[in-house]
């Protein structure tokens, strides 16, 4: 069989009943990583500018206005140093634990579903491994019944189990490489972005307390 010669969806019906599963890890692997991915291009904020007019306006007393700021960034970085300049006569532990209680709240919203996403990735590859099971077993089926009825084995009569095998063990392995990948970058992405949280959470707290 010339495998170059069959469709997408020949090879698909080739795979055995395990490609179906791995449509589902596929299509809610796409999902997850589109709507992160749009999710971090809503954090991008010049976070030092941010900081730079925030700190201006609590110079000028202008707290008000400052928190108005933090409103109108939508964004979990301006709400978890909105929790301080709530908080700006306050001393410096009730500032800080106050930023702590926000960060409980906005972290979680960075992670939201890469916990899942990692499960996918890891869950990919083991489905490809049972079509392969499936595939094998499916090959020995075929030699059991021609050995009972006595006739000889042929390629063709196991090549449909081999292509199963292989076509599946493929399939789980193509999902699951991107997918980690993906998930290495949105991880990567995201702890860069609390870092650059944290030095500005700090750099308020000492402004705050001077």
């Amino acid at each position: 069989m010339d495998v170059s010669a069959l469709s997408i969806w020949q090879l698909w019906q080739s795979g055995g009943p395990m490609m179906w599963p791995l449509a589902v890890v596929s299509i809610f692997s796409a999902a997850i990583i589109l709507e992160r991915l749009w999710f971090l291009k809503h954090l991008r904020i010049d976070l030092a500018h941010f900081l730079d007019m925030l700190l201006d306006r609590i110079k000028h007393h202008q707290i008000k206005e400052a928190v108005q700021l933090c409103d109108s960034a939508h964004n979990p970085v301006a709400n978890i140093l909105k929790a301080a300049i709530v908080k700006y006569d306050r001393p410096r532990s009730q500032i800080k634990e106050a930023m702590e209680d926000a960060a409980l709240y906005e972290i979680p919203k960075l992670h939201k579903n890469l916990a899942a996403l990692l499960t996918l990735a890891n869950v990919a590859p083991l489905i490809g491994f049972l079509g392969t099971a499936l595939g094998l077993v499916k090959i020995f089926g075929v030699i059991r019944a021609r050995g009972v009825a006595m006739v000889p084995v042929t390629a063709a009569d196991i090549s449909n189990g081999i292509m199963q095998a292989l076509l599946a063990t493929v399939a789980g392995l193509m999902i699951a490489i991107p997918v980690f990948i993906a998930y290495n970058f949105l991880v990567s992405r995201i702890n860069s972005f609390i870092l650059e949280m944290e030095q500005s959470a700090t750099e308020l707290v000492n402004f705050l307390s001077e």
